[in-house]
């Protein structure tokens, strides 16, 4: 099992895109994480934190994609003023919105790191995150959540936060969306009734989740305390400031930028021909 503190001990490369994915459609997201990937796997660049927040936005497992009435229900979050995106990463039906705070970890050696370590990695670090606020973060499946995974990240079984991982190259990027503020529930009930449409009742090979609203919520509802995405932010770059030798910001090189123009396209390629498929 690695250390996770030492993939972060020497440098590291801080990316706040907050603002700027903001004004992006999430396809964009998916592919600057894919061009860091390949960056810091072939040690161009130092391993990475990639901070991103999407307006209403509902991001889609492949198999998603494969539900029965999928177009009706794609229409009916449209409806409800959501963008939908299939993800290049596993999982299923996830929310973002401007509640939630995304967070990818992109690191090297992929060949070398087990999977479950890059989960790992993720996992300790949003407990040593907010161990002053609370020991009581715990990793297991929480049964009725969206998306649910052996790394679902809960208080009192009540998830709030789930994580992905992408290999590209000999890069890791491990993603977590953190519900920071508002109703987790509420969220839930979305993705219910997503569900509910994309299925009608119609049988189908994928066991598709169950949702049960109430075994989700928010970090806010669940210490009680009037957390923010800007706060929790400040919380990622300072453990990161305390933990590395040195944090740097540098934006993507052109290098990156000509890797991140063809996996945009490789994205938006993939939603077109999932979708109609």
């Amino acid at each position: 099992m690695i250390d996770w503190k030492q993939q972060f001990s020497e440098k590291v490369r801080f990316i706040d895109q907050r603002g700027k994915a903001a004004r992006e459609d999430a396809i964009a997201s998916f592919a600057y994480d894919d061009t860091l990937a390949i960056s810091v796997g072939n040690e161009i660049s130092p391993p990475a934190a990639r901070l991103w927040v999407h307006e209403k936005t509902v991001i889609l497992g492949i198999p998603d994609a494969k539900l029965p009435h999928i177009h009706e229900a794609i229409q009916w979050l449209g409806e409800q003023g959501y963008q939908v995106v299939i993800r290049n990463s596993g999982g299923l039906a996830v929310v973002l919105d401007s509640g939630i705070l995304n967070l990818t970890f992109v690191l090297p050696d992929a060949k070398n790191i087990g999977i479950h370590e890059g989960y790992q990695a993720m996992v300790e670090f949003i407990q040593y995150l907010f161990e002053d606020v609370t020991n009581d973060i715990k990793a297991f499946e929480i049964k009725g959540s969206y998306c649910p995974g052996d790394y679902d990240l809960s208080i009192g079984g009540k998830k709030f936060a789930g994580i992905s991982q992408r290999r590209v190259k000999n890069g890791s990027a491990v993603q977590i969306y953190l519900c920071i503020e508002g109703s987790g529930k509420q969220r839930a009930e979305l993705i219910k009734q997503f569900y509910r449409i994309g299925r009608q009742g119609e049988a189908n090979r994928f066991d598709y989740p169950e949702v049960h609203p109430s075994t989700m919520a928010s970090l806010s509802e669940l210490l009680a305390l009037n957390l923010t995405v800007d706060d929790v932010a400040r919380r990622i770059l300072q453990a990161l400031r305390q933990l590395s030798s040195v944090v740097v910001e540098d934006p993507l090189s052109e290098q990156e930028r000509e890797w991140f123009g063809k996996r945009l396209e490789q994205m938006h390629d993939r939603n077109k021909r999932t979708l109609v498929e």
